[in-house]
């Protein structure tokens, strides 16, 4: 869902390829106001019980991920005190994500704060900023910068311009998809359900790390049908 056939984060990809990226951190907030609070299906815990890390924290791990070629963690460790409201969902939250190789990310997504969707990763040659990585503020441009101290300028901005907004893009993407199965017998694409299982596998350990009382969770790799 976060990817949506981002443009930016296309654009961006060109800008990693010469770094590995070490630290990876993401946010992702908006404040719901009462109404929302009371009222959306969000905070609602027989219609969507993951609340604040099902919806925003889920954007965050996708994108986290994403910095990372998609390589799974090893272990997630949430972090103490959540905000969880009376009917057990949870408004506000962040996790730890550790790898083998010694990379770390972090990330923090609430249902309480002002909007934030920032995504920063610091690598060996070059880190990213990303103000807009999930939706952008604006629907035909996004931007992000690169700082390195090997480059000059030290700091550049990069603005992605699309005719379309993602979301068009997104219904496109899937257009397409169903015309390679329909038009050309292919087998459904296996990228994107194993991005999403990917994703969900990671969100699963951060929400079974919260209920155990923070301990460290070990991330189980999905079992991907290969037919």
């Amino acid at each position: 869902m976060l990817v949506k056939c981002c443009w930016t984060f296309l654009q961006v990809r060109s800008e990693k390829a010469d770094s590995d990226f070490i630290q990876i951190h993401s946010t992702f907030t908006f404040a719901g106001g009462p109404d929302f609070l009371t009222n959306n299906i969000r905070v609602k815990a027989d219609l969507d019980s993951l609340g604040a890390l099902g919806d925003v924290g889920w954007y965050c791990i996708r994108a986290i991920l994403w910095a990372t070629d998609y390589e799974l963690p090893k272990t997630v460790q949430a972090f103490r005190d959540p905000v969880i409201n009376e009917s057990g969902v949870i408004l506000s939250c962040g996790s730890t994500l550790y790898w083998q190789d010694g990379k770390v990310a972090t990330f923090h997504c609430s249902f309480l704060t002002s909007v934030v969707k920032d995504l920063t990763a610091l690598g060996t040659k070059a880190s990213l900023h990303l103000h807009d990585f999930a939706i952008p503020f604006k629907e035909n441009s996004a931007s992000f910068h690169v700082t390195s101290q090997f480059s000059s300028p030290l700091v550049s901005e990069h603005n992605v311009i699309n005719d379309l907004p993602q979301e068009a893009l997104m219904v496109k993407e899937f257009a397409c998809l169903v015309a390679r199965i329909k038009g050309n017998g292919s087998k459904p694409d296996k990228k994107w359900p194993t991005l999403s299982m990917k994703t969900q596998v990671v969100l699963d350990a951060v929400k079974a790390s919260i209920d155990r009382g923070f301990e460290l969770v070990e991330v189980v790799s999905p079992l991907l049908s290969t037919t």
